[in-house]
């Protein structure tokens, strides 16, 4: 299965909420629940605003 988010961003995202102390090693095994559907909400997020510019540039 191919990559959906890359390492970069998932450590962007990651930082942003305030968790990358737990997964600087890489062990994405350290991270809540919460925390990874957090990181899933905010990339959504992220993804549907880039969207609505592109959106906004074509009119």
């Amino acid at each position: 299965m191919g990559r959906i988010m890359s390492d970069k961003t998932k450590y962007e995202l990651a930082e942003e909420l305030g968790f990358d102390h737990k997964v600087k090693d890489g062990d994405w095994g350290n991270i809540t629940t919460r925390e990874a559907g957090s990181l899933v909400k905010r990339a959504i997020e992220k993804t549907e605003e880039a969207m609505a510019q592109q959106d906004q540039k074509k009119q």
